[in-house]
Order: C-alpha cells, then structure tokens, then sequence
C-alpha cells in the first residue's frame, strides 16, 4: 500500500499479496506530501506495524525514509530502505545512507535526468555501500493525462550505463489501477528486474493514492499476467 494505515489494513494487504506472490512488502511509514495538510503517514508507530506485518508473514519490509537522523533507526528495523522521488537529490541522506550496507531503493526524480538520478546513487556506493536498487516511476512532462509519464528508454539505458538492478513502479506513473498491468508488462519486456505494485483492501477508502492502487483479486490477477510475460522473457517471479 502507499501508506500504512492501521494494523489491519496492513496485515490484510501483506497476506494477500503474498498468496499472490509477492515477494516484498512495502509500505509508507513517512510520507513526504505536496500539502502539508495532506496524511503524512503514521511515521514510528507505521514502522513498529511494518515489523508486525513482517513477523506475521515473513515478508522482508521497505518503506521510505525522510531524514539523515532516521538512518541507524532504519538499518536496525527495515530490510530495504527507499528513498522516494522528492528526496532522490538530499545529499546529506544520500551520503548518510552510504555507511550502511542495506539495500537502498532510490528513485528517480521527478524531472531528474538519468544522469541525475546515477550521481545519486553514486553518493550512496562512494560513501561505501555498494547495494543500491534503481526505481524508474514516471517523470513529469507536459502530458495532463496521465500522473507521470513512465520513461520505458530509462530500463535499457540503465542497463548499459550502470550495473545496478532497475525495478519500476508503475502505480505512480500512471497514477490510475487500470493502467498498471499494461505498464508492468512492458517493464518486463524492457528489461526490468522487478515492479513495485500498489494494491489496497479497500482502494476508495485508502488515505493517499487510492486511485492508482490494485485491490487484492486485481494484484492477483496482475500477478498471473506478468508471470507469464516474464517466462516468455526468460525471466522468473
């Protein structure tokens, strides 16, 4: 889900998604917002329930962090630490984030080149951690549409350019579920390692981005289409 909202709805997600094959559970604690009216996220209290989530189902837990003080807080208690869109150029997070050994989810911008966006991870691997994970997840063009256009050219470029893993998001660059499935599959077939999917119990009641976020039976449904795009490409889920 984009957020974590309560216990419920974050376990609800967490074993539904897994029956479905997921392998990663990620959820926002933080959340960084255009308005500062808007949900921000249940922030400690969201982690601890990530944590309840994960001893619930196994699930390894990512959820984005915001601060350089966050840092050793986060090596302690999340298994892949994200750094979302608005934070992907805050260099003292980046640096920070450098002396940790945990994989670091770091996504591109919201007008960052790809250029841009490997300097960031440059900041991360120079400080000494090596294990960075790159998230295409649309960038803002004048094209009213759509939430974001997903840069498909961003997969094989990152591939001859660096030797990180790429993953997309599909969910906020559309920012609409029925565009998702669609997207997740021509990620595949451009090379992606890997989708991150939001998908929400009840999507009309979520309390940030609901629009855009699959229900459990959809992500079930997604889960067996990209599984079969991803054999045809030689891949596996």
């Amino acid at each position: 889900p984009c957020s974590v909202e309560n216990y419920d709805q974050i376990t609800d997600t967490a074993l539904k998604v897994r029956a479905s094959g997921a392998n990663i559970l990620r959820g926002g604690a933080y959340k960084p917002r255009t308005s500062p009216y808007a949900f921000q996220g249940l922030k400690l209290e969201g982690l601890a329930l990530l944590e309840q989530a994960k001893e619930l189902t196994g699930m390894p837990i990512c959820t984005e962090i915001m601060s350089p003080k966050l840092v050793e807080e986060f090596d302690r208690r999340v298994d892949v630490i994200q750094v979302g869109a608005r934070n992907m150029q805050n260099f003292d997070l980046l640096t920070e984030l450098g002396q940790t050994r945990k994989p670091i989810l770091l996504k591109r911008g919201l007008s960052a080149t790809i250029s841009e966006w490997l300097m960031s991870a440059e900041y991360i691997m120079a400080g000494g951690n090596p294990n960075v994970i790159l998230c295409e997840r649309g960038i803002r063009t004048f094209e009213t549409m759509v939430r974001n256009n997903l840069d498909i050219s961003a997969v094989p470029l990152l591939k001859r350019q660096s030797h990180l893993p790429v993953i997309v998001d599909p969910s906020h660059a559309a920012g609409m579920a029925w565009m998702v499935e669609p997207l997740s599959r021509a990620a595949i077939a451009a090379g992606a390692d890997g989708l991150m999917i939001e998908v929400h119990s009840n999507p009309k009641a979520a309390l940030c981005d609901g629009a855009q976020s699959l229900d459990p039976e959809e992500f079930g449904r997604l889960m067996a289409s990209v599984t079969s795009r991803a054999a045809f490409e030689g891949k596996r889920m």
